[in-house]
């Protein structure tokens, strides 16, 4: 379907749902969504947290991924493959990847059950949706979903908004990039109903050569509403095609040309230039809230999640045998090997409920919810075309391997007032796992069945003096590990990781300014890591390391210095060890692993220091001005703190201009431009390393992943 035909379907469908709007008379103030309650963290509870409201989203949504929206935030840092921050990014929380990071959607779990890892690029402008988002560090709440090693992220979308409205953001900038937007609400139909919807279209060419992606996504919302209960229907969709730009090049390549994309080169001549990312995913989901009485709520969710796609790619001189397929006989010649072009498939389905029963009454609150999961995934190549056509070879399946993975959890979390100054907290959660897997791509003889039983307590205790909060906590968490932990050996099996989460901090909320600062310390056990280790199914995967931790300090805070100036900052100082490391390194002259040893090594990817201040200035009526500055300090590549495999620290700057304007009938029109890193600070915030031993001589490769330098984005809002 045409895109800009779509928009003008729903202007004239929104003009008539507007046209039916009566005045509200119902009192909403007790149907805000339960079920974002049930494992969001409330104001009083000792976490560190931070929330971002529907106005925070919207100033840093330009087109760029969900991460981004997120950098500005207390420990965050975020890469991106294209550069730009469209299509394909990542997150990391405290020095934690994604695949450690809880995300769901208004309850509901978001992360991959297999990797646990999260693909944003798979819900192109989901922020435009969001009436908020809760970022926990540490490891939080109980929650839905994969255990949060070092934060959650709730996105919330459910918020009951009884104003129509009509929104229309447009967007452009560097590299060919675009962001085309609308948004509507009914507001209050017949005193009961409310719709919503939004079309989004994001396009970009990307910083780095071939990393292109076009995305689009919609997002359609029914309620039904009255004085003791809502009943509402999400439906909500993705599609994205991106260019492949995940292989990272190597320092020559670096210094000669950052911006070169090694993917398609297996092909001769030119790149093969359809070697992209395809992939939709649309989700379901069913809430029913209902008020019981002035202290009882209860919520039940059900949620179907289907997502299909492949990854293409040109393939050289690989072995027919490799792919279980016989050799050609051409004449008199046999044909062994052949270029092809292939297709990695991933068609997926993730079905289940969440619950939770909430009682509020004087000075106790207990909630009691978990969710009951399944998800299905078939992991399937084909060949679609070689360079000596073969019917055996075409649309010829080589390998495929389903898996299965059913989870159920429960929680109750206890928040119990003590006096007016006393409150503790306690949460405890079970989590059962049965995760099955019918063999891997390489290795379809590798069959796996475990089940898990984690029981992961935490509890804490606040005390509150007028604008002043001292709160101290204790978290328990433990997780499966990861689909590729697997393919380790016949033998034996990884073990879950393991958290212990200590966290005590201070808060001081006053008009003219707040601040908070917070003192971690994150004991691991198998924490599951790189080592350089092969398996006796010859395969480099992470393996279960005693002991190591994560200690910081984190800092958040910000001043109205007077009505056009305030400064906001946050800053995290940390430690990030091993306590015992060994180092495995492949001898390509004899075909063995020489070992090293490590005391108190740094954990990979975790910087010593992240920081951000940023100014907002109003010089005019209806004009802001914003400065933001950020700070990361150098990373190392891998787990041996050495200086030869680092990431170099960065520091960048930003500035967004925004001005509105209300015109007649109280229509609002806004235009913005950010230039982002103004400086063309060269950086890169993501890379891999890998080291042999060849002729006698130790060679250590590093890749990297470049952000771009200074790129604009400017556009126009207008809100009906």
């Amino acid at each position: 379907m045409n895109y800009f035909k779509l928009l003008t379907g729903v202007l004239v469908i929104s003009n008539a749902v507007f046209a039916q709007s009566l005045p509200l008379t119902i009192d909403t103030t007790l149907l805000q969504p339960i079920e974002i309650n049930a494992i969001k963290a409330a104001d009083g509870l000792p976490l560190a947290k931070t929330n971002l409201n529907k106005a925070d989203i919207e100033k840093n949504n330009t087109g760029r991924d969900l991460p981004f929206i997120l950098n500005q935030t207390p420990s965050v840092q975020v890469n991106a493959d294209a550069g730009n921050g469209i299509g394909y990014t990542g997150i990391r929380i405290r020095g934690t990847d994604a695949t450690r990071i809880n995300i769901t959607i208004n309850g509901i779990p978001y992360n991959d059950a297999e990797s646990q890892g999260t693909y944003f690029v798979n819900l192109p402008d989901i922020a435009s949706s969001a009436d908020g988002i809760q970022i926990q560090r540490g490891v939080g709440t109980s929650t839905n979903g994969t255990g949060a090693f070092g934060g959650t992220i709730n996105i919330n979308t459910n918020n009951i908004e009884t104003k129509k409205v009509l929104i229309i953001n447009n967007a452009a900038g560097s590299y060919n990039s675009w962001k085309n937007t609308v948004m509507l609400n009914s507001g209050l139909l017949k005193n009961h109903f409310i719709i919503s919807g939004r079309l989004s279209n994001i396009s970009s060419n990307g910083y780095i050569d071939r990393s292109g992606s076009k995305l689009q996504s919609f997002f359609s919302s029914a309620a039904y509403l009255d004085s003791k209960q809502s009943l509402r229907l999400n439906i909500f969709s993705g599609k994205e095609k991106t260019h492949a730009a995940w292989f990272g090049i190597n320092q020559a390549t670096l210094d000669s040309n950052r911006r070169y994309n090694p993917a398609g080169t297996e092909k001769p001549g030119t790149p093969y230039d359809n070697e992209t990312d395809n992939y939709s995913q649309t989700h379901y989901q069913l809430f029913y809230n209902r008020k019981i009485n002035d202290f009882l709520k209860f919520n039940l969710t059900g949620f179907m999640t289907f997502g299909k796609g492949y990854f293409e790619q040109y393939k050289s001189a690989q072995e027919l045998s490799s792919y279980g397929l016989p050799d050609i006989i051409n004449g008199n010649d046999t044909i062994k090997t052949v270029d092809l072009i292939r297709q990695l498939w991933l068609d997926n389905s993730f079905y289940g409920s969440t619950f939770s029963v909430q009682y509020n009454k004087l000075k106790t609150s207990l909630t009691i919810g978990g969710t009951l999961n399944n998800y299905d995934g078939k992991h399937f190549g084909k060949i679609i075309s070689t360079t000596f056509p073969d019917d055996a070879a075409v649309n010829y399946i080589w390998y495929n391997v389903p898996a299965n993975k059913k989870e159920f959890s429960l929680y109750a979390k206890w928040n119990q007032a003590l006096n007016k100054h006393w409150q503790t907290f306690v949460d405890l959660q079970i989590r059962n796992v049965v995760y099955t897997i019918n063999g891997f791509e390489q290795h379809p003889e590798l069959m796996i069945k475990n089940n898990y039983f984690f029981f992961n307590p935490k509890m804490g205790i606040t005390y509150n003096y007028k604008n002043n909060k001292l709160y101290f906590s204790y978290a328990h968490a433990a997780k499966e590990p990861n689909r590729d932990d697997f393919e380790t050996s016949i033998k034996e099996t990884p073990k879950p990781e393991k958290l212990h989460d200590f966290e005590l901090g201070f808060e001081q909320n006053k008009n003219k300014y707040n601040w908070n600062i917070g003192i971690y310390y994150m004991l691991y056990k198998d924490q599951l890591v790189l080592t350089g280790k092969v398996n006796d199914v010859y395969a480099y995967t992470r393996t279960n390391i005693a002991s190591s931790y994560r200690t910081g300090i984190e800092f958040d805070g910000n001043r109205n210095l007077n009505k056009w100036l305030s400064v906001n900052g946050n800053m995290n100082l940390s430690l990030n060890k091993i306590n015992n490391f060994t180092e495995y390194i492949d001898n390509y002259d004899d075909n063995t692993q020489l070992t090293k040893q490590y005391r108190r090594s740094d954990i990979s990817f975790s910087p010593q220091m992240i920081g951000m201040v940023a100014f907002k200035i109003k010089p005019l009526k209806r004009t802001e001005i914003n400065l933001n500055n950020k700070y990361v300090s150098k990373q190392y590549l891998d787990n041996t703190s050495n200086d030869k495999r680092k990431l170099n620290a960065y520091f960048v700057q930003d500035i967004r201009i925004d001005y509105s304007k209300i015109l007649k009938k109280g229509t609002i029109i806004s235009f913005f431009i950010q230039g982002n890193n103004i400086f063309s600070k060269k950086y890169e915030p993501n890379g891999y390393t890998f080291s042999y031993i060849y002729g006698g001589r130790l060679t250590t490769e590093n890749y990297y992943y470049p952000m771009a330098t200074f790129n604009l984005m400017s556009g126009v809002n207008v809100k009906l």
